[in-house]
C-alpha cells in the first residue's frame, strides 16, 4: 500500500508546503486543501469556485487511498469520504476531528450510452456479460458487494463471475464504461448524471439499495481550522448543499 501511494503522498505533500506559503501573506486568502471522493469531483469543483473564506485545493481519488495518505502523515485540511466508516477511523486514531455526514447517494447499474446487451439487473448473470465494479476497499466497490449479498446465492454468483474489472475508484468504472471495455457497472446515479451522455442508468431496486452515506471531518493540524469547518458547514446548508443536490446528490440519511 505505501509503495502504491508515493506519487499522490508526494503532491499532496506540495500541496501543504503551499498552505505554508498562502498564509505568510496576510493580504491573500489562505489555501485550503480539499481530499475527497472521485464520485464529489463535480459537486465539490462548482463548490470551490465561489468558496469565498479561501481559495480551495481540490484532490480527489478513492476514499481508502486519501484515508491512507492521512495515516502516513499528509495533512490536507478537510477529508470528505464516499463513507461514514473511514472518517470515523480516523477520528478514533486521533487524526482527524469528529465527521459529519452531509449527503447520501444511490447504487445503479450503468451501461455505455446506446447499448442493449444489458436492461436488467437479472442480464449481470448472463454468460458472456462483462462488469466492472470497484474494488472492495473503496465505498463503491464495498457497497457493492453489500447489494449484491441481498440475492439469491446463485445469481450473486454468476454476477461475480462475470466482474471483469476491480476499480480504485467509482472514475476507474465510468472509465470502462465509455471506454467499451465492459458491458455494464455498478456506480452511483450521481456519476450516471455527470457522464449521461455517455453511459445509460438502469435503476435497481430499493430493497437491494444499501445506505450510501457521506462524511467530511476536518483534519487533526490542519493551519485553518475555521475555514475547514465553514467548508463542511456549506455542504449541509449553504451553496455546497446547492451544489451537490444539482449533482444528484441527496439529504444526508436520517
Amino acid at each position: 500500500m505505501p509503495r502504491r501511494i508515493t506519487p499522490a503522498l508526494a503532491l499532496a505533500l506540495l500541496a501543504t508546503a503551499a498552505i505554508g506559503c498562502g498564509a505568510a501573506g496576510s493580504s491573500e486568502k489562505p489555501s485550503l486543501v480539499v481530499s475527497a471522493a472521485t464520485s464529489l469531483k463535480r459537486a465539490l469543483t462548482a463548490y470551490a469556485q465561489g468558496f469565498t473564506p479561501a481559495t480551495v485545493h481540490l484532490s480527489f481519488a478513492g476514499s481508502d487511498m486519501l484515508a491512507a495518505q492521512i495515516e502516513q502523515g499528509v495533512k490536507p485540511d478537510v477529508f470528505a469520504s464516499a463513507n461514514t466508516t473511514l472518517p470515523e477511523m480516523l477520528y478514533v486514531k486521533g487524526l482527524a476531528r469528529h465527521p459529519v455526514v452531509f449527503a447520501a447517494n444511490r447504487l445503479i447499474i450503468a451501461v455505455p450510452a446506446g447499448s442493449t446487451k444489458v436492461r436488467s439487473l437479472a442480464d449481470l448473470a448472463k454468460p458472456g456479460v462483462t462488469i466492472a465494479i470497484g474494488a472492495p476497499t473503496v465505498p463503491v466497490g464495498s457497497y457493492t458487494r453489500k447489494l449484491l449479498a441481498r440475492l439469491p446465492a446463485s445469481q450473486r454468483g454468476a454476477i461475480l463471475a462475470n466482474v471483469r474489472s476491480s476499480e480504485p475508484d467509482v472514475g476507474g468504472v465510468v472509465g470502462k464504461l465509455t471506454e467499451g471495455a465492459v458491458d455494464a457497472g455498478f456506480v452511483y446515479i450521481t456519476d450516471a448524471a455527470a457522464s449521461a451522455r455517455r453511459v445509460t442508468a438502469i435503476e435497481l431496486p430499493a430493497s437491494l439499495q444499501p445506505t450510501v452515506a457521506y462524511a467530511a471531518a476536518v483534519v487533526s493540524g490542519s493551519a485553518h481550522v475555521p475555514q475547514a469547518q465553514a467548508f463542511i458547514g456549506g455542504l449541509l446548508t449553504g451553496v455546497g448543499r446547492q451544489q451537490l443536490r444539482q449533482a444528484g446528490f441527496q439529504p444526508p440519511p436520517r
